[in-house]
């Protein structure tokens, strides 16, 4: 299979930002192939999860494209691009800690509530112990366990691209490992993802291919080896950021 069949998400010239005539993300690039793991690193405020937000319909694409399957989806709602296969978990407020598992998992599929007890079985295949506590209030659970609830939801939709905002952020190193464990799983399933992580070295290493964003443009990509071992990544970006 070529490259050119493989590929699943492009971002071509990505230029988006919050406020009016402020741009965050300034011509950035990103291409995700079927079945990749794709890393995004950088120093705080590089654009990486304004990027992500962009893709994900959450902040206006100003210029350049974004295409899905060659499709043009650029600045689509969420809830369009949910139902064409791209799922999206935050950083932040990504579980409604008010509910239990199994209702969350329920919001998860609140376009098609069909697919709920299939999904639901392939969540928990994924994620053994949300299964054991579907009855449990997510606001009760570690961190841990809420960032496996926010990416079983996302996963109800059966999505073929998951987006991943800081997965691992805030938790403590067991829970990380678990995590990253996790997202390794998700993409043996067939599951496309694009993860933005402040944790740079761990991401690389369980990443195919991985961009540094800095000051909102690509400034080194290459698989995650290559940048793991790129003495200018490491002097530049590896140094401070892989030692959270």
């Amino acid at each position: 299979m070529s490259d050119e069949t493989r590929r699943l998400l492009e971002c071509h010239d990505v230029v988006s930002g919050y406020l009016p005539g402020v741009d965050i993300v300034r011509g950035s690039d990103l291409t995700l192939a079927d079945g990749e793991l794709v890393g995004i690193i950088g120093p705080n405020g590089a654009g990486k999860s304004t990027l992500l937000k962009t893709i994900f319909g959450l902040v206006e694409l100003r210029s350049g494209s974004i295409e899905l399957r060659g499709e043009e989806i650029s600045n689509l709602r969420a809830h369009e691009l949910v139902q064409k296969g791209v799922g999206f978990v935050p950083q932040t407020e990504n579980v409604f800690p008010s509910l239990t598992v199994e209702e969350n998992l329920q919001m998860g599929c609140y376009l098609q509530p069909g697919l709920f007890r299939e999904r639901a079985n392939f969540v928990a295949d994924l994620f053994p112990r949300l299964s054991e506590r579907k009855n449990q209030r997510v606001g009760a659970m570690s961190g841990g366990e809420r960032q496996m609830v926010a990416m079983g939801r996302a996963l109800m939709m059966d999505p073929s691209v998951l987006l991943l905002d800081e997965p691992s952020a805030g938790l403590s190193p067991a829970n990380q490992d678990e995590v990253f464990d996790r997202i390794g799983k998700i993409k043996e399933t067939g599951v496309s993802i694009i993860m933005v992580e402040q944790n740079a070295r761990r991401c690389l290493q369980i990443s195919d291919r991985g961009y540094v964003l800095d000051q909102g443009q690509n400034a080194y990509t290459g698989t995650g080896r290559q940048l793991l071992h790129d003495p200018k990544v490491i002097e530049l970006y590896l140094g401070t950021l892989a030692a959270r």
